[in-house]
């Protein structure tokens, strides 16, 4: 009986912390909607000004990265992790030379700032740890601010 009592409060505690992470990681998804602009960005050591000015759009779970002209340039679905240290954000692509292949990273959130490191020069390359763009590395590190209607 005892075990039968602590197997049920142990069901009811975790469905309660996995409903919990499940809440937040809908809240986060909900943060990241909307346009993103491009302000720096660092690609294998160097900065790399020719993305400075593209924007990221999120809808659902969809994205697109579109040039400074607004030209779409990739497209497809996101899927994020809030509740992984670092938060983890993968770009799986649905059109052109990259149609199936995901681009692995890591994202951090910061009032209207967003942070996003992913493998996107390498897909060959494990998803980054830090924040950083290091040469060799293939990594790229962009900074967005949340655009402004």
């Amino acid at each position: 009986m005892r075990w039968l009592i602590s197997a049920v409060c142990s069901f009811v505690l975790g469905s309660g912390v996995l409903l919990a992470s499940a809440q937040l990681a809908k809240a986060a998804d909900r943060e990241l909607q909307g346009t993103w602009t491009a302000t720096k960005a660092e690609r294998d050591g160097r900065a790399a000004s020719d993305l400075v000015g593209h924007r990221l759009l999120f809808s659902g779970d969809r994205f697109e990265i579109q040039s400074k002209d607004r030209k779409s340039l990739y497209s497809g679905t996101v899927q994020v992790d809030a509740n992984a240290k670092p938060a983890v954000i993968d770009f799986r692509h649905a059109e052109g030379a990259l149609n199936g292949k995901t681009w692995k990273g890591i994202y951090v959130l910061d009032g209207e700032t967003l942070t996003i490191c992913d493998n996107a020069e390498n897909l060959d390359a494990a998803r980054p740890s830090k924040f950083e763009a290091k040469s060799g590395s293939g990594y790229v590190l962009v900074t967005f601010d949340r655009a402004r209607p």
